[in-house]
C-alpha cells in the first residue's frame, strides 16, 4: 500500500479514535433502527385503521408540535446540565413509549376504529426528540479533537443513514413475518414494537458508558432573553439562516415520506415490504454519497454544492411522483437521498463549526425546530395537499415548490451561495469580509 493512500485511509477514519465517538454512534444506530422500523408500523396501523392520507399526516404533526412548543426550553437546558444524562432521560421516555405502543397493539379494544392513543403516544416521543435533539447535536463536538470534527459529522450522517435505510426494511419485514400457533400474538405491530424496545434498551446502555470532555458553561438565569439566544444568533448569521431555511422550505414543501404508503399500496401495489423498500431507497442513496465524503470531503464551494444538490431533490421528487413503476421510484429516491445528504454535510458542519460552544445548545435547538419542520410538519403538510388534490399531485407540485425555493435561497442568501471550505476559520473570515462589504450579485 502507497503511503499516500494509508494516510488517506487514516484520515478517513479519524473520528472512530475516540471511544466516546465510537460509544455514540453505536448507540445511535440501535436507537435509529429501532424509531425507523417503528415508524413504518405506526404508519402502516394509521393508514390501516383510517385509510386517510390526513390521519396519515397528523402522525407527522404528532411528533413536530412537542418541538415548537419546547424548543427554547430545550436549547437553554443543553446548555446549563450535562447533555448526556439529558440524552438518557428522553431516550428513557422513548422506551417507555414503545411499550406503550405495544400495550395498544395487544389490546383489541384499544384502537378500535380510533388512532388518538397513538397520536398521544407521538406526542411523547415528540417531546423526548424535542429536548435529546439539540443535546445529542452539541455533545458530538465534546466526542472528538476539533480537528476531526468534519469528519464526525460525515461519519455521523453515514450511520444515521444505515440506520434510516436498514430501520424501515425491518420494520417492513418483521410487519409481514408469517407467525403461527403461540407466537400468533405477535403478529404485526407488536412485534415490530418489541425490537424498538430492545434497541432502545441497548441505546440506553451505551450512552451511560460514555465520558465526554466536561464544557465550561456559563451560568445563566432560566428567562425569555437567554432562550432567544439561539434564535437570534441564527437570525444575525445569514450563513446559518441561509443553511438552514433552504432545508426547511425545500424538504418540508418537496417531502413525500409520509405519504409513501399511499404509494406503496395504491400507486405501486407493493405491499408492506415494498413500503419498507421505498423507506430504505433514500438512506441508501445517502449512504452511498456519506461513504463517498468521508473519502473524499468537500474541500471547495460547498454553498453552490448545498444548492445544486437541493434542486436534484427537487427534481427527483417530482420523478417520483409522475412514477407508475417500483424501479423507477426506487431509483428516484435513490436519488432524492443522495442530493439530500450533501445538503445535510454541509448545513451540519456549518451550524457547529459557525457557533461558540457555549451556545451550541441553544442554536442546535432551533435547528432541530427547522428540521422537525421539514419533516414532521413536512409529512402533515403533505397529508393535507393529498387530501385535496390526490397523492401524486401533492408530491409532484412539491418537487416543484423545491425547486423554486432552491433559485429563492441562491438569490437572498448570497453568503450561502459564496461559502467555500468547511472550516472554522475560513467561515468566520468569510463572514467577516462579508459583512463589511457590498453584495456582488
Amino acid at each position: 500500500m502507497a503511503d499516500g493512500e494509508g494516510k488517506a485511509r487514516l484520515r478517513a477514519t479519524d473520528a472512530f479514535r475516540s471511544r466516546n465517538f465510537r460509544l455514540y454512534q453505536g448507540a445511535r444506530l440501535m436507537a435509529i433502527i429501532g424509531a425507523e422500523a417503528q415508524s413504518v408500523a405506526v404508519a402502516w396501523q394509521v393508514y390501516q385503521i383510517t385509510h386517510s392520507p390526513l390521519k396519515l399526516g397528523l402522525t407527522g404533526l404528532a411528533l413536530f408540535l412537542p418541538g415548537v412548543f419546547c424548543m427554547l426550553a430545550a436549547g437553554h437546558v443543553a446548555d446549563r446540565y450535562d447533555r448526556r444524562n439529558i440524552i438518557l432521560i428522553c431516550y428513557t421516555l422513548q422506551a417507555i413509549c414503545s411499550s406503550v405502543l405495544l400495550w395498544l397493539s395487544l389490546s383489541p379494544w384499544a384502537l378500535v376504529g380510533r388512532t388518538w392513543p397513538i397520536y398521544a403516544v407521538l406526542i411523547g416521543i415528540g417531546v423526548s426528540r424535542a429536548f435529546s435533539g439539540p443535546a445529542s447535536s452539541a455533545l458530538l463536538p465534546t466526542l472528538v479533537p476539533k480537528d476531526h470534527f468534519v469528519n464526525a459529522v460525515t461519519w455521523g450522517a453515514t450511520v444515521f443513514q444505515i440506520a434510516n435505510m436498514s430501520g424501515p426494511a425491518v420494520g417492513g419485514l418483521l410487519f409481514t413475518l408469517p407467525l403461527a400457533g403461540t407466537l400468533l400474538w405477535l403478529k404485526g405491530a407488536p412485534i415490530v414494537y418489541i425490537f424498538t424496545l430492545v434497541m432502545l434498551i441497548g441505546f440506553i446502555v451505551l450512552i451511560s458508558m460514555i465520558h465526554a470532555e466536561p464544557v465550561e458553561r456559563k451560568p445563566t438565569v432560566f428567562n425569555l432573553r437567554t432562550m432567544l439566544a439561539g434564535l437570534e444568533y441564527v437570525w444575525t448569521n445569514k450563513l446559518l439562516l441561509g443553511s438552514i431555511s433552504l432545508d426547511l422550505f425545500a424538504v418540508m414543501l418537496g417531502g413525500a415520506v409520509a405519504l409513501l404508503p399511499i404509494f406503496a399500496n395504491e400507486v405501486l401495489h407493493a405491499g408492506p415490504r415494498g413500503l419498507g423498500l421505498l423507506r430504505a431507497m433514500p438512506s441508501l442513496g445517502a449512504l452511498i454519497v456519506s461513504l463517498l465524503l468521508v473519502v473524499k470531503p468537500i474541500k471547495r464551494r460547498a454553498g453552490r454544492t448545498m444548492l445544486i444538490c437541493v434542486a436534484i431533490f427537487g427534481a427527483a421528487t417530482i420523478i417520483f411522483g409522475l412514477s407508475r413503476s417500483i424501479v423507477v421510484s426506487l431509483v428516484a429516491l435513490f436519488v432524492l437521498g443522495a442530493a439530500d445528504m450533501f445538503s445535510v454535510v454541509i448545513r451540519q458542519s456549518l451550524l457547529q463549526l459557525a457557533t461558540p460552544p457555549e451556545m451550541r445548545g441553544r442554536v442546535s435547538a432551533v435547528n432541530w425546530l427547522f428540521v422537525g419542520a421539514s419533516n414532521e410538519f413536512g409529512e402533515f403538510e403533505s397529508g393535507v395537499t393529498a387530501s385535496w388534490w390526490g397523492a401524486v399531485p401533492a408530491v409532484v407540485i412539491g418537487g416543484a415548490a423545491s425547486l423554486l425555493v432552491t433559485i429563492t435561497a441562491s438569490i437572498v442568501f448570497p453568503r450561502l451561495r459564496r461559502a467555500d471550505t468547511l472550516t472554522a476559520e475560513s467561515l468566520l473570515e468569510a463572514e467577516r469580509q462579508l459583512a463589511t462589504a457590498e453584495p456582488r450579485d
